[in-house]
């Protein structure tokens, strides 16, 4: 089984849109996939309820208080973190995981807090080992524009580098309201987002290989 976790310790910065759309993708290539809900909120919890019998199965885990076994001859577990996570907690997360993505939005007013906690994700020892794969994920962000150009140069400095960058979209609200992922949607206006999601799966198909998972 891989397990994926999604964290950031900055709330709103779309962990459950890509947790929820990650675990869209991995079921709508015939892998059985389980979403671990680590918050209160419970809302990858509630997506996963909502899935219609018709879309690739997604199956629900409440982590919010204990953490139990995903259903049995699961292959993909993505975990959804939740906000402010401690760092006992994090290491307890990170250390479930293959491999951790970190969505970041573009806004310097972001950048303190995104650097803390990438100190801290760092001097975790099963990345510092490298035994876990980081990835970094631009969120609501454009290619080729000034917020993207100085997201990759915060990045640089402080020794990561973006793995993809998704474009912001009515897509991901309007799929979630009935508990679907972007992978879910048949249409070519759906596809194009898609590309955004490429080299994030080619990172953990990548991953898999270099892991040995």
């Amino acid at each position: 089984m891989l397990s994926v976790l999604v964290t950031n310790s900055k709330g709103g910065c779309g962990k459950t849109t890509i947790a929820v759309n990650l675990a869209g993708a991995f079921a709508n290539t015939g892998l059985k996939t389980a979403l671990a809900d680590c918050d209160r909120q419970k809302s990858s919890f509630g997506w996963a309820s909502r899935r219609p019998p018709s879309a690739a199965a997604v199956s629900a885990v409440d982590w919010t208080k204990t953490i139990s076994p995903p259903p049995k001859k699961t292959q993909r577990l993505v975990i959804d973190a939740p906000a402010a996570l401690r760092r006992k907690r994090l290491l307890e997360l990170v250390r479930m995981a293959d491999i951790v993505v970190l969505p970041v939005l573009p806004s310097v007013f972001d950048e303190n807090t995104t650097r803390r906690f990438l100190e801290m994700l760092d001097k975790l020892k099963p990345i510092r080992k490298n035994k876990r794969a980081v990835a970094i994920v631009g969120n609501r962000l454009r290619a080729r524009t000034k917020a993207a150009e100085h997201l990759d140069r915060f990045l640089d400095g402080v020794g990561h580098r973006v793995v993809t960058r998704l474009r912001d979209t009515q897509f991901y609200p309007a799929a979630a309201v009935g508990g679907l992922s972007l992978f879910d949607l048949r249409t070519q206006r759906a596809e194009n987002f898609i590309q955004d999601w490429r080299p994030l799966l080619a990172f953990v198909d990548e991953s898999i290989s270099e892991l040995g998972c």
